[in-house]
C-alpha cells in the first residue's frame, strides 16, 4: 500500500492512524500541500481533486478519508473500527461525521487561504473564521459524548475506533490556535489525551513523520 499525505493534514493523520491500528504496513508518498504539489500533474492523475489522502492498494486507487477507513475495515476486520450493532454503528459513524463533514471541511488549508488571499481577510478575521467553526461543532460533539452512557474511554466504549480517528486530528489542529480556549470540552480533551496514549495513534502524530516541519 502507498499512502500520499502531507505531515499536517487531518484526513492523512486520519488513515496513518486506522493504518497503525490495523498493523498495516504501507509506503508514504508525501505531498506538500503548502509548496503546491497536489497541483502537480502527476498528483492530479492519482486524484484529480488535488488532495490527500489517496491510497493505492490492490491495483486501485482509493480517495477520501473517511471511506479509505472503512475499507481498510472491512478488508481487515481486527480490531474492528465500528461496532457490530447497526445503531451504535449510525452513532460512531455520525460522531465522525460532525468532524469530517461539518468542521473540517470548512477549515482546511485551501478555504483558509482563499478567504486570506482572493477575499482580503487578514489573518485575525481568518483565525475568528476558523475558531467560530470548531467552537460549534466541539460544542454539539461534548454534549454528544458527554451525554451518551455508550461514550467510554474512547467515543464509544473502551476500545478505539472511527470516531477517535477522526477527533484526534481535529483537536490537534484547535491546539494550533492558541486563542482558542478548549476547557469548555472536557470530555474532548480526555479522550483525545487517552487516545494519544496508544502507540498507533502517537506514531501518527505530525510531529512524527518523516515529511515533519516546525
Amino acid at each position: 500500500m502507498k499512502l500520499y499525505g502531507y505531515f499536517r493534514s487531518s484526513a492523512a493523520f486520519r488513515v496513518r492512524i486506522a493504518l497503525n491500528l490495523k498493523k498495516l504496513d504501507y509506503e508514504s508518498a508525501f505531498i506538500h500541500l503548502r509548496r503546491g504539489d497536489q497541483r502537480q500533474p502527476g498528483f492530479r492523475g492519482v486524484n484529480p481533486q488535488g488532495l490527500v489522502p489517496a491510497l493505492e492498494t490492490d491495483g486501485t486507487v482509493l480517495l477520501q478519508s473517511l471511506p479509505i477507513i472503512e475499507y481498510l475495515d472491512e478488508t481487515h476486520p481486527s480490531p474492528p473500527l465500528l461496532p457490530s450493532n447497526p445503531q451504535d454503528r449510525a452513532r460512531v459513524r455520525a460522531l465522525a461525521a460532525v468532524v469530517a463533514c461539518d468542521i473540517h471541511p470548512i477549515n482546511n488549508l485551501r478555504v483558509l487561504r482563499y478567504l486570506h488571499r482572493p477575499l482580503g481577510h487578514d489573518e485575525t478575521a481568518v483565525e475568528t473564521w476558523y475558531n467560530h467553526w470548531i467552537t460549534e461543532g466541539f460544542g454539539a460533539l461534548e454534549q454528544l459524548l458527554a451525554g451518551d452512557a455508550r461514550t467510554g474511554a474512547f467515543c464509544h466504549g473502551d476500545a478505539p475506533g472511527l470516531a477517535d480517528i477522526a477527533l484526534v486530528p481535529q483537536v490537534f489542529n484547535a491546539y494550533r490556535y492558541r486563542t482558542l480556549e478548549l476547557t469548555p470540552y472536557p470530555t474532548i480533551l480526555r479522550i483525545y489525551q487517552t487516545c494519544l496514549k496508544l502507540d498507533a495513534f502517537a506514531a501518527a502524530h505530525p510531529d512524527r513523520q518523516p515529511d515533519h516541519e516546525a
